[in-house]
């Protein structure tokens, strides 16, 4: 089987059009100056050999009106990729809806369904025979936590996780179906966090059953697109085509407590799960070839971060397809809510917030090529 992907390290631009927790609508297009400094962006990874790129296309920003779309935007990224022989894999919604929608809203999945097949229809307009990617909805998990558990964002939500993943869920089912019904030639990335969640230190039988039903939880959306929970909802194996997994430092935690377990492990616990094992947790029970679709670290330990994580993959790639690493964000980016701090978690850093212009964080810069240089036995396109 041949990858799709253009390269094997990939950049993400953080795309996100959300309401945030105060109502607030962000668009990090806009914050972060991707959109006014995208040709620099594009020569800049490519200086990485960064070929293939993570984008949204912003759903708030694309249909103002109900069933009207102003496709300018994506048109802008379309031409700069062209230019730059970048490669797009694009996000249909990033965690954000137009301002009439939300997932409980039942005209949401004919409103998704529609903005697919008139982006395939835009899209095939521009570039009409190259193989496109499409992550129709990112992290389902995650914007179902945040908007239907704690109120994070839309639709506002306590108590309410399983519905808005379920309606999210039929809508990306829908979604799928009418982009294939326009196009034979796309691939589908569906992009979910991976976490490990275990029990406390001398747990009752009770905290232990309780985190191995949270730990299997994370994998409840694969299982509704492969049809094999909700079968009602029309999943099939076949849309579990490449499966991208999300990983940052804080991804493994205590059930009932959110209490992070530390990321290096310094004082041994063994509840702490490698990376390497996690992902071939996941490829042992969907056997599709995968990406790291997301991963970062904040602040002085990215280079640290990006030598663990190619320690853990190598050890993976004897084992298992997996396709590409994508740091997420390339680009620096401040706080959904607060739009300050920033984060310092790109490979370039913003130190002018007025100019938004970009300085390359050196030392990250440094464990990115050494990281190349030790996986670099699979950093070619199009292998089998």
């Amino acid at each position: 089987m041949h990858s799709p992907f253009r390269s094997f390290w990939m950049a993400g631009f953080e795309c996100t059009d959300q309401l945030n927790a105060f109502g607030n609508r962000v668009d990090f297009l806009h914050i972060t100056g991707h959109l006014h400094h995208i040709e620099s962006d594009f020569r800049n990874v490519s200086l990485f050999q960064m070929q293939t790129v993570r984008e949204g296309i912003c759903w708030s920003q694309v249909e103002k009106k109900p069933y009207q779309y102003d496709w300018s935007r994506v048109a802008r990224v379309i031409h700069y990729a062209k230019a730059n022989d970048i490669q797009v894999i694009w996000d249909m919604c990033h965690f954000g809806y137009p301002d009439d929608l939300t997932p409980l809203h039942p005209h949401f999945t004919t409103r998704f369904a529609a903005l697919c097949m008139s982006f395939i229809q835009f899209y095939r307009s521009i570039s009409p025979s190259d193989t496109l990617i499409i992550t129709p909805i990112n992290e389902v998990s995650f914007i179902s936590w945040l908007g239907g558990e704690v109120a994070g964002t839309t639709p506002y939500c306590s108590g309410n996780g399983w519905d808005v993943k379920y309606a999210l869920m039929k809508a990306y089912i829908k979604g799928i179906e009418a982009c294939n019904m326009l196009d034979n030639n796309i691939r589908f990335l569906t992009t979910e966090p991976l976490v490990s969640i275990v029990a406390p230190l001398e747990a009752s039988e009770a905290e232990s059953a309780f985190a191995i039903q949270q730990h299997e939880e994370q994998f409840q959306v694969l299982d509704i697109l492969s049809g094999k929970i909700c079968p009602e909802l029309g999943g099939r194996p076949e849309y579990l085509d490449i499966l991208g997994f999300n990983y940052y430092y804080s991804n493994q935690w205590i059930a009932g407590t959110g209490t992070s377990l530390p990321w290096l492990n310094e004082i041994p616990d063994s509840r702490w799960r490698s990376l390497s094992s996690l992902l071939l947790e996941a490829y042992q029970r969907y056997q599709r070839p995968f990406i790291l679709s997301e991963t970062s670290h904040p602040g002085k330990e990215r280079p640290l971060w990006i030598d663990f994580i190619a320690a853990e993959c190598a050890i993976v790639l004897a084992y298992a397809p997996l396709w590409g690493i994508c740091w997420y964000p390339a680009i620096d980016r401040p706080d959904w809510d607060h739009l300050t701090p920033w984060h310092r978690s790109g490979l370039w850093d913003v130190t002018d917030y007025n100019t938004l212009q970009r300085v390359v964080h050196f030392p990250t810069a440094a464990a990115l090529l050494r990281a190349r240089l030790l996986l670099k036995p699979y950093d070619r396109p199009n292998r089998l």
